[in-house]
């Protein structure tokens, strides 16, 4: 019998070594499929148990404003109307994944806005994953002990507690599960293949694409499997459609790429949808050399090696280093030489290959050779490629335990005090999410960072929603907020001035802090110069960053700021000022809105009501009565999808509309405009009765008007 013959004979082989063992996993009460399900629900209980911390933490300002708190179309349920966005955009979050936001959007129906339910539901689907996990890689091996130990490691590792505490990262969780399924829907294919059960592996597929692009590598990770532990690939003197021992019939090589060909295709799909839609996230290829970003992928698989190894100094934002030091490049590249090496030589241990080629393959979506934004690396990005390390740790323990024949306690013994050491780490990991101010404070003891700085900042601001009590027991004053938000928003800007040449993330990062600044001021009540200073010098840099930028992609900080001049030129009644700033932001949110209409009508629609209320306040009636009618068709589009948040603005800007007709002597649509404006009032006041008073207000004004006008 040829050598390839007698590895293949022994990777199946190695899926069997359990019903041969005089172990308790043979002779206890409970077994078989019972004994599986039994200790399906123990891991999934333990590990809702392990995160039950989290139920106790807020949302946290980075993202989970986009996802849930600030999102009208989350908030709504599950309406026609979110489903129907859910699956139609790509603007907000620069994703296509309209599972997730249906998932989002069920929590917000059964829960509202309490965070305990959101993260019910992330630990939940976290338990499940971890259960999902087990059960099938019995299924795959009937090794329960390596099975369990794996799936173990995946539940409380924690590298994993950012998928889980982070109600943004629902995403990953969510289709996760949906890999899990279509590798269990595979493997039923595989013992009878037909594209009838075909089918369900599409199907499970397709759901995990549409709840996270990230799981396109499946068709890669069946291959593997098709390796081990499926052995579906004929060996020695085998012929394609011979059944193997475990009911699987051997396939050609040609054959298992062609069946993977429709699944590929998913994937492409699911890429180019993800290119066109992160097209305006904050770094492109074309801002990272080709050399930076493969020096970081490489340090990086070497930091996540070492992390899982060793999990301290965790933190939510690793920020993209400046320069490689070579001494991490050369140590990363040695650590995956050597692995590669190690899992080539003692191939025969088939789960080695597999499991290495798990890890590296499917972090290739996340390991920024296509960069996507400022973070090095980040910890969720581990969630699925660590499975394979997992499996090539239990499953060697395993293996060397049964070489040494050691007693079943020293088979559970170091397994559990890993296992233990992990869930006590975890549990610190999750105390961090308590709060903005403390989870950026965190990643700012790990590594000192711009964005860490502006976050705590912006915590700070929004003390009510960014800091614990523990935090505003610190901060007791609002004089010590202030000066902490100062603090961080100064080090911004040293931190830039400090750098030789900025690239266009850290100037985007100094706008952010001067614009804040400048906010900081106002606060103090300070003089609108100082104010100025900051907005002007922001200004400043904005330009250049926008002659860098050929895709528009930092054009709403411009606007943000111009607006926030325009608005200190009135202050100061320096209205033609105010007309320039006004302009040019409004020249900029047309030239937005022509790339990508709706993330910048809101940004249009007050450029126009401030240019408007700077032309009356001169006299320029014609001016601002076309600035209002323009707000008013943008606010009418903006409240069909959004009706509580732009329903009073429509109403404001009615109202303001029909002020300036009266003054105009067009009393006939005054009118009109100050009825359509009680009309909306009346249906605010309805539901909230703190809009009565302006339902008052309008409904006066149109009596005073139509008691000066004769009727018709």
């Amino acid at each position: 019998m040829s050598r390839t013959k007698n590895q293949g004979g022994r990777r199946e082989r190695e899926g069997k070594k359990l019903s041969a063992r005089p172990s308790t996993e043979s002779t206890s009460v409970l077994s078989g499929k019972r004994r599986i399900a039994v200790l399906a629900l123990v891991l999934a209980a333990a590990t809702i148990a392990v995160y039950s911390p989290v139920f106790g933490s807020p949302f946290v300002i980075m993202d989970d404003q986009e996802y849930v708190t600030a999102n009208p179309h989350v908030q709504d349920g599950l309406s026609w109307g979110t489903v129907r966005w859910a699956f139609t955009s790509t603007e907000t979050a620069a994703y296509w994944h309209p599972l997730t936001w249906l998932s989002h959007a069920l929590d917000c129906q059964l829960f509202g806005l309490d965070p305990a339910g959101h993260h019910f539901d992330s630990v939940l689907l976290h338990a499940l994953n971890a259960a999902l996990l087990f059960v099938l890689l019995v299924w795959l091996t009937e090794r329960i002990g390596a099975s369990l130990l794996v799936a173990a490691l995946f539940a409380v590792h924690p590298l994993n507690v950012e998928s889980v505490a982070w109600v943004a990262e629902r995403k990953n969780v969510l289709s996760t599960l949906f890999f899990l399924l279509a590798i269990a829907a595979y493997a039923w294919y595989v013992r009878k293949p037909h594209w009838q059960r075909y089918l369900p592996v599409a199907g499970m597929f397709t759901a995990g694409l549409m709840a996270k692009p990230s799981v396109v590598t499946l068709p890669c990770v069946l291959l593997l499997l098709d390796y081990w532990p499926l052995n579906r690939i004929p060996h020695g003197g085998e012929k394609v459609g011979q059944v193997s021992t475990s009911g699987i019939p051997r396939v050609s090589w040609t054959q298992l790429i062609l069946e993977k060909v429709p699944l590929l295709l998913l994937s492409a799909a699911s890429s180019w949808i993800t290119v066109i839609a992160q097209g305006r996230v904050e770094l492109t290829m074309a801002e990272l050399s080709l050399r930076a970003r493969i020096e970081n992928a490489l340090v990086s698989y070497g930091l996540y090696l070492w992390k899982m190894l060793w999990p301290a100094r965790l933190a939510a934002f690793y920020p993209y280093p400046k320069t490689t030091p070579v001494w991490e490049l050369l140590s990363a590249v040695f650590v995956l030489v050597m692995g590669t090496t190690v899992v080539t030589i003692f191939r025969r241990k088939a789960y080695l290959p597999v499991g290495w080629c798990w890890f590296v393959g499917t972090l290739v979506p996340a390991i920024g050779l296509v960069q996507v934004w400022k973070q090095g690396m980040a910890d969720r990005f581990a969630y699925i490629p660590l499975i394979g390390i997992f499996i090539m740790i239990a499953w060697g323990f395993d293996d060397w335990a049964e070489t040494r024949k050691l007693r079943n306690v020293w088979r559970v013994f170091p397994p559990s005090c890993v296992l233990l050491a992990l869930a006590t780490v975890s549990v610190r990991q999750m105390g961090y999410w308590g709060s903005q101010y403390d989870l950026w404070s965190r990643s700012l003891a790990v590594e000192e960072s711009m964005d860490g700085h502006n976050a705590i900042g912006e915590a700070l601001i929004a003390s009510a929603t960014g800091m614990s009590q523990r935090d505003l027991e610190i901060f007791d004053t609002e004089q010590k907020r202030v000066d902490e938000e100062r603090r961080h928003f100064q080090r911004v800007v040293e931190m830039c001035r400090q750098e030789n040449q900025l690239d266009r993330a850290s100037m985007a990062s100094m706008v952010e802090a001067l614009n804040n600044l400048a906010f900081v001021d106002r606060t103090q009540g300070l003089p609108d110069e100082l104010q100025r200073e900051h907005y002007e010098e922001a200004l400043q840099v904005e330009r250049e960053l926008q002659s860098q930028d050929s895709v528009g992609r930092y054009r709403k900080l411009l606007v943000t700021t111009l607006i926030s001049l325009g608005n200190l030129d009135v202050v100061g009644k320096r209205m033609e000022a105010a007309r320039q700033h006004y302009e040019e932001a409004l020249r900029i949110d047309r030239q937005l809105i022509e790339q990508h209409l709706r993330p910048y009508l809101p940004y249009m629609a007050m450029a126009l009501v401030n240019l408007a209320q700077v032309n009356r306040d001169q006299e320029r009636l014609d001016d601002a009565q076309q600035n209002y009618e323009d707000a008013t068709n943008v606010f009418r589009h903006l409240a069909e999808q959004e009706p509580n948040a732009y329903l009073p603005k429509l109403a404001q800007v009615l109202n303001a509309r029909a002020a300036v007709d009266k003054k105009q002597n067009r009393l006939q649509e005054a009118r009109a405009h100050y009825s359509e404006a009680l009309t909306i009032y009346r249906q605010l006041a309805l539901q909230n009765p703190g809009y009565s008073n302006d339902f008052a207000r309008v409904e006066t004004r149109l009596r005073e008007l139509e008691s000066t006008t004769p009727s018709r």
